[in-house]
Parts: C-alpha cells; structure tokens; sequence
C-alpha cells in the first residue's frame, strides 16, 4: 500500500464504540450503529482495509496458495532471480514459492529451519533448531555447514555486509554469535537471558532483542552493548532496521511456557514445532520505532493479540502480522493503525515485500497469500452477527460514507449464518428500508467494487423486536422476619441470639423482573390485609415508580399481617394497545409496631414467673438482668419454644441473682424487633 493510498486511509469520526440505544423515531425502536475501528474491525475483511479510527476502504486483496503438508513457516527469503524461500518446521523441510505454486526444494536434519538469509557470494545459510545447526543452501540441496557450540536453539540470522560476518541469536543460554566465513565463531555477546530471540545489523552496529527481560540490546563492539530500550514484557521478536536508519522491534508479553521442540521427541506433532518460540495462546503485541537517536515511539500496542513478523516496505512503511487471530496491520506516521487484512489462519508469521509481489506468510494451516491488489470487484466488508435478542423486525439502513457503496442485508435464527438464513439482499445504493425476514440475528455487508475510493465511516440498522411480558419472578422484604435467617436463600432460621437494633416501621420491599426485550418498565405496589380480599395504593397519588425497589412506611397501619401485590407494566416502551402486564403476590409479611406486654411478674422464692404478649406476635425473646446492669440472660418460655403471641416463663435465678433482696429488669422482644421492659423485686 503506498503512502497515498495510506493516507487517505486515515480519517476521523465523531463518536466511536458500538451502539444499541433506543431511537426516537418511534417507541420501542432500537439501531444498532458501527461506528468505531473496533465495531468495524471484528467484522469479516475481504479486499478492505480498518482503520484505527474508524473508516473502511478498499485495503489488501490477498489470493491463497495452501501448502500440503505443512503447518508452519518460521522465515521467508527472495533469492535474486525472484523465487521466495520458505523456511518451516515441517520436519525441516525448505519449501519455495514460484510462479503462484510451491514446492519442497530441500531438506534438512533438523526440526524446524528457523531463519534465511543471504550472506557471502550469494550463499543461503539457513539455521535450525534444535541442535544449533547451521545449513548453506546451494544447487537445490541443503547442506551442513556448521554446528555452534554451547547452544542448542538458533532463532534468527542476520548479515553484515560492510562487517562480512553472520549474526546468530540463540538460546537457551542468551549467546548471540559472530561467524566469519571460515566456520569461526565467536561469543559476541553473552546476554542476562535464557535466549536472545531476533537480531538485525545497520547504522554500524548490531542489535539483539532478548526472549526473556524483552530488552533491546545495541552493539558496537564484541561485549560492549547497551540496551537501548527495556520493554519489560517477555520477547523482543523482530527487528527490522530501515534505510533512513530508523529501527523497528515488536515485542510481546506472552502467557504460559515458551514451546520448542526437542531432540528427544520424534512425533509428528513435535515435528510440525509451532510457528515460533513463543507462546500459542494470546499474549499482547507493541510496536516501536527508535530514530537515529535512540529515542523511543509506541506505534501500535495490541492488548488482545501478540506480534508474530515485522516487515518494511520500500518506503519505510512498517507492517506487522499477529500470532492469534492472523491479522496484517500497518500504521502511519499519525500512529493511525490500519487492519489491512483478516486471514483464516491463526497466525502470519513472516512477510516479504521486497519484490514487485508482496507476500503474507500465514501458519497453521501454511498458505501463501499473495497481494494481487488493492481494492478489487469483491471487496467487501461484512460485519459480525448482530443479535438483537428478540425477534426482530427490521426499518431503516442507512450509513456515512464517501463515494458509492452498495450495501445488503441477511437475517437468521440460528447464532451462525447456516442455509436457514436468508440469501443476501438486493444492494441498496442509498440508505433505504431493509428487505431481510424478521429475524433474531441479521448481519450487514458493506461491497466497495463500483468506487474503489469510496470510504464508510458509519452503517445502522434500526428495528423493532416483539414485544414479551415482563414477569415478576420473586418479591422479598428487609424486616426483622427475613433478616433472621442465616444467608440468602437458607430456610432454616439462626438459632435466638441477642436482640440488636431498633424496630423499623418502613419496609424495604425488592423484587426481580425477568425482562427479555430490555423495555423501559413501570411498576405498582399494592397491599393488602391477611383474610380481607381488597386491595390499597402503597405508592402515594401520582407517585410513579420505576425502579424494583421501595421502602414501604407501615407507621400509619393498623398491626397485622399483610401481603403485597407488585405489577409490572412496559408501557413506557410500547402504545397502551400494545402494553403488557404481569403481576405477583408475596408471601405474609408482618406489619408490627406496637411492643409486647409483661403481665404478672412476680418472684416466688427464687424462681421469676411472668407472662410475655403481643398483638402479632410471636414472642422472639425474654431477658432478665439486675436492674442498672447491662448483663443480660436469656429465658426459655415454658414449652421451651418462641413461636406464639403469648408465652409463659419460669426461671430459677439461684445462678444469676445473689441471696438477699434485688431489683430486676425483665425485657421482651417480639419478632419486629419492639420491645418491654418491666420490673420486680426480690425477697
């Protein structure tokens, strides 16, 4: 892509991120409307490209040579008469693309062929893993030239041709190698890490990038290094030094253990390796660039993917593959990041754009991906499913662009697009009214084949879906009674402890709606008297009430128990000809405000005898205490149960009160949390 078509790539937007809101046209409409880089970006690429903020136009048409026999590509080269070497982990073998065909060229005695490159006299050397083997490659055979010492994994190579000396970086022992043309090879560099992972020579030096500490190293001289950045992530994994001198890393912070094959394990999937010496999971990808200077610039920072290949373009452009979800980005001198290309593959994990045909790499499957243009009659951008929860009968399309566009529609019932979906709509050139089925789910399709410099920067759909009843599930009250029991949902009551806390005349009532198309709801809260079939306004004339939650005041209520009554209404969403209803009644809840009576307490010998009554009830608990002590005990009632609106009680206080004449303070507690305090004297 050159810098025009680059350029004009990046544009801007008012407002950004997915939007699901109602619309004002009509009550109950609903539009979902794309309109960031992310909204537009986790849709389906096909010849488009995303930018970071938001503006889809034509981006890379990508064609697709699957290699049989092969999962992954560690490194690519062009040779001087055009032909592209591909180095994989397919049991070593060097495989080269052709004339839109590729082909096994060679093979070595390794697992995986790691790294290319063109040194002396046009010789290939390509270096391996494990068994820091290095091989030359020459008249169509593989041959091995050179093992390092000390070493056992070879990650990338590098040339200098001023210097006419090879760069090996190589773990697990952090070792990066200066070879000469005579086999000789020298520890240039001993790094504090397990592996150093890439290396690249320009501006008359060498840098290293490190497989551990992430830290990016820069040489001048055998050991004399310095690091020019410290990424404090997991890998630096590729460095890319530019003609201007400018010098590209990307590096990831990856999860789990670095996988590798070894020289024990002979399996086929041992032998397939993984694409690269990091992590398969997901970890997290930045690019940076550092001028001539050293100083530092964030380019790109993925939180979502990690960066598996970097590559410049003639013009200095960086392009970045990922290790995740095979992605291609680039991005401008702006820091305006572009998604150009979305592969089916789960990684690109190397780039050549050095030829006239440009190249994207991709792993697991292995396919090459030639870029056969910009822009193409089939590039299309087509968003991801949208679900809108309900059925849905769809209104108006309409989107932001510029030039022409044609876009069309398709819906469904089934959360993956399948023969059940309806076939794609007739294109609409301006906005218009959508032609696809009622339906759960529905996606859109952007085609930019009539204008390729057309530009979409926001699409929406409005729709209705079919109005369901909201349902009352549950009512709960916080009052005394349902705050003795011991968790949320436990039927069994706690055991009688101390009373604590004053009683509450207000209520606090909550219940639980089931709300399956989201409508803006109204509720009313009615009451009414155990036994009595009628029912009063807990709300207060004209009070309107929308939230699930009221603190009913009980001050003015004759004492009793009572049952309330809530009804859920979405009118506020619908016409009152369409309006549902649903309504439900609770269980008993106590309304008491008034506390217990003591009656007949008296002393007899030293045994304490009374009588404990409410009007509601029951009894929760009796205490006894020397008067003027906060020292009270507990007293069981006569049938040694609290479960009735008048309990007896007899106690021996030989324990509690000392021989001789006191006073003592006798408290009852109902259920509601009211209480009595009365008095009697001792002999």
């Amino acid at each position: 892509m050159n810098r025009f078509i680059l350029g004009t790539l990046i544009g801007s937007i008012l407002a950004s991120g997915w939007l699901l809101a109602a619309d004002g046209r009509a009550v109950g409409t609903r539009k979902v409307a794309l309109r960031s880089g992310d909204d537009f970006s986790s849709g389906e690429l096909q010849g488009v490209a995303v930018d970071s903020v938001g503006r889809v136009r034509a981006g890379f048409n990508l064609g697709s040579v699957p290699v049989a026999d092969a999962t992954t590509v560690w490194a690519a080269l062009r040779t001087k008469r055009g032909a592209v070497l591909l180095a994989t982990g397919n049991e070593g073998k060097l495989l080269e693309y052709s004339g839109g065909a590729v082909k096994e060229v060679a093979s070595g005695d390794a697992l995986a062929l790691t790294s290319l490159v063109e040194a002396w006299d046009d010789t290939i050397i390509v270096g391996a893993l494990p068994g820091a083997k290095l091989f030359t490659y020459k008249g169509g055979k593989l041959s091995e030239w050179l093992s390092l010492p000390d070493t056992e994994h070879i990650f990338q190579l590098a040339y200098d041709p001023k210097d006419k000396a090879l760069y090996a970086a190589t773990g697990p022992q952090g070792k990066l190698y200066r070879i000469t043309r005579d086999k000789k090879a020298q520890v240039y560099f001993d790094a504090e890490e397990e592996h150093l992972t890439s290396v690249a020579v320009g501006n008359g030096m060498v840098y290293a990038g490190g497989g551990d500490k992430a830290k990016l190293y820069q040489l001048s001289a055998p050991g004399r290094a310095s690091v020019l950045y410290d990424f404090g992530r997991t890998e630096v994994r590729a460095i890319v030094v530019g003609k201007n001198g400018d010098v590209f890393a990307i590096a990831n912070e990856l999860k789990g253990k670095r996988s590798l094959p070894s020289k024990g394990k002979t399996d086929s999937a041992s032998k397939a390796s993984t694409t690269s010496s990091s992590s398969s999971s997901k970890g997290k990808g930045t690019l940076y660039r550092f001028d001539k200077r050293g100083a530092p610039e964030q380019l790109l920072d993925d939180k979502s993917e990690h960066f598996t290949s970097l590559t410049l373009d003639a013009e200095g452009v960086p392009y970045v593959g990922t290790g995740a979800e095979g992605k291609l980005y680039t991005v401008d001198d702006q820091r305006n990041s572009v998604l150009l290309a979305d592969t089916d593959e789960r990684q690109i994990t190397a780039l050549d754009f050095a030829g006239k045909e440009r190249l994207v790499l991709s792993s697991d499957p292995l396919v090459v991906r030639p870029v056969r243009s910009v822009g193409g009659a089939d590039s299309t951008w087509t968003s991801e499913v949208v679900d809108a929860g309900l059925r849905a009968h769809f209104g108006r399309l309409d989107w932001v662009a510029e030039g022409e566009l044609e876009v069309m529609t398709r819906s469904g019932n089934s959360e993956e697009p399948d023969d059940t979906w309806s076939p794609w709509s007739a294109p609409l050139k301006a906005a218009g009214d959508v032609s696809s089925p009622p339906a759960r789910f529905f996606q859109v399709r952007a085609r930019f084949g009539r204008d390729p410099r057309a530009v979409l920067s926001e699409i929406g759909v409005s729709f209705v879906t079919d109005n369901l009843r909201a349902i009352v599930t549950s009512i709960d009250f916080d009052n005394a009674a349902t705050k003795a029991t011991s968790s949320p949902g436990d039927k069994l009551a706690s055991s009688g402890g101390p009373i604590s806390g004053r009683p509450q005349q207000n209520i606090d009532i909550r219940w639980n709606v089931d709300n399956p198309d989201k409508d803006d709801l109204r509720y009313w809260l009615e009451y009414r008297q155990e036994g009595t079939k009628d029912w009063f306004s807990i709300l207060q004339p004209g009070e309107k009430l929308t939230k699930s939650n009221y603190s009913w005041d009980t001050s003015d209520l004759p004492e009793g128990q009572y049952r309330v009554r809530v009804v859920a209404s979405d009118s506020p969403a619908n016409p009152p000809d369409q309006a549902l209803k649903h309504q439900l009644e609770s269980h008993v809840v106590v309304v008491d405000n008034t506390p217990p009576v003591l009656e007949n307490l008296r002393v007899e010998g030293r045994t304490l005898r009374g009588v404990a009554k409410d009007g509601v009830g029951p009894i929760a608990r009796i205490e006894v205490a020397i008067a003027g002590t906060d020292d009270w005990y507990p007293i069981a009632p006569a049938d040694g149960v609290f479960d009735e609106t008048t309990e007896d009680f007899r106690v021996d206080l030989s324990s509690v009160v000392p021989p001789g004449a006191a006073l003592l303070a006798v408290r009852a507690f109902d259920q509601e949390k009211n209480q009595v305090v009365g008095s009697v004297l001792t002999k």
